[in-house]
């Protein structure tokens, strides 16, 4: 099957080489012209953390999708913000039963898709991996240990049945411990709660996990985010249970990946970007203000996020001020 990965950033070079190491024949397609550039001259340096080093080729590359040619599977891993005009742009690469992927993380990828093609034709899910670039041609995966990649159909039928095997068999001959599930739902709550927790609260205080865990403030943090994130679950019909949550799930986090920063940290701390909190803790308090259920740290986080973004221009760097 010919797969398009629109977005190619980290976390899309780091999902695509896993799908390029397990034999997948892959595009990337990205507007990043030098990242690009070196994988089609190159290949692509591909890193497993802490010290597995990969020289993958056979990619093709694009800066666009106007010309890529008809696609069996199109997955999407761009920023949630830009998902929506991601799927117009893709439009010339879908044919009749292309199956397209939101793997990106956040609430609502599953609405966005639904406003362009059918269930039928659409899959959604996500990984519990850390992900950057190694400069351009360049990735570097950080994976947790057991399953680190859940995904399924909004409707089983052959078609996406087809492609959700063929993703799952590329991922596991590459060496990323993915799994296709009849009900994604659950897996998908649980990474958005993983995500609310540890992308904003370490981006907000500029700590690794680890070092936010290690702090008793910080660790309360933590757990009122996991909280709050669970009573919405349960509100949207996905059973999560808050303390199970925190003593199997979070410390599965704290375990692995704890000298790491996440994805919106590294964002804000460095690349300045817009960051994904609409989908996240952002998403968490509208959910809490549509079922009455209060969501006071994801309030103020959310609000603090989206501030610090409005502002990086304006902020201090090293004792002055820009």
């Amino acid at each position: 099957m010919k797969i398009a990965m629109i977005g190619s950033g980290a976390a899309g070079s780091v999902f695509a080489a896993y799908l390029r190491k397990g034999g997948a024949e892959i595009t990337l397609v990205d507007p990043y012209k030098e990242h690009m550039d070196k994988i089609a001259k190159d290949g692509m340096k591909f890193t497993i953390y802490p010290d597995e080093v990969y020289h993958l080729t056979g990619f093709k590359t694009a800066y666009t999708a106007d010309d890529i040619g008809t696609m069996d599977i199109v997955i999407f891993m761009t920023k949630a913000n830009q998902l929506e005009n991601a799927i117009q742009g893709a439009k010339p690469c879908v044919g009749p039963n292309t199956v397209l992927v939101s793997l990106i993380n956040g609430l609502g990828n599953d609405d966005k898709l639904l406003k362009y093609y059918p269930a039928s034709r659409c899959m959604i899910g996500s990984g519990v991996i850390g992900t950057a670039l190694d400069g351009p041609g360049g990735c570097i995966s950080t994976p947790s240990e057991g399953v680190i990649m859940n995904f399924g159909a909004l409707e089983n039928n052959d078609v996406t049945i087809a492609a959700g095997k063929h993703m799952e068999e590329c991922y596991i001959n590459g060496g990323c411990k993915a799994v296709f599930r009849e009900d994604v739902l659950p897996f998908l709550w649980k990474k958005v709660v993983v995500n609310c927790t540890v992308n904003t609260v370490c981006a907000v205080t500029r700590l690794k996990i680890g070092e936010v865990e290690a702090d008793p403030f910080g660790q309360k943090l933590f757990h009122d985010v996991i909280r709050e994130g669970c009573a919405i679950a349960n509100a949207k019909g996905v059973a999560l249970d808050a303390d199970e949550f925190i003593r199997v799930d979070h410390q599965h986090i704290i375990d692995h990946i704890s000298d790491y920063y996440p994805s919106m940290a590294q964002d804000m701390l460095w690349k300045k970007y817009r960051t994904e909190i609409d989908t996240l803790n952002g998403a968490i308090s509208d959910y809490g203000k549509q079922f009455g259920i209060p969501t006071p740290t994801c309030d103020v986080l959310s609000t603090v996020v989206r501030c610090i973004q409005n502002n990086y221009a304006n902020q201090y760097v090293d004792g002055t001020r820009k």
